[in-house]
């Protein structure tokens, strides 16, 4: 293959990293929150579940954002991705910045 024909394929965002993710035990990495335990819990496990359904990034922060809103009212968002820097600001108690394996989660609510 050639360097032009590398450079020309699209991004396909996490595609094989979330596959290779599935049914492995990961450690959620927080590092930063203002969330409830319970709600963070909810985080991962939401994560997880959006991980064995998904394969690209977006697809993934859809399914999170979805839940947050179906579970705590609307309005959530959420950033899945491996490179990306943010400034949110948020509702109190309704913030959490993860990773999940090499996978990094920013959720937040806003009024």
């Amino acid at each position: 293959m050639s360097d032009f024909d590398r450079e020309s394929k699209p991004n396909t965002g996490l595609g094989s990293t979330a596959a290779t993710l599935r049914g492995q035990q990961l450690k959620a990495v927080i590092k930063n929150v203002d969330m409830s335990e319970d709600m963070q819990q909810k985080s991962v496990d939401t994560v997880v579940a959006a991980i064995e359904k998904y394969d690209q990034e977006k697809d993934i922060a859809m399914h999170i954002k979805k839940e947050f809103d179906r579970m705590y009212g609307t309005t959530w968002h959420c950033v899945v991705g491996k490179n990306f820097g943010s400034f949110v600001t948020h509702e109190t108690k309704n913030f959490i910045y993860f990773y999940l394996g090499p996978i990094a989660i920013l959720l937040w609510k806003t009024s």
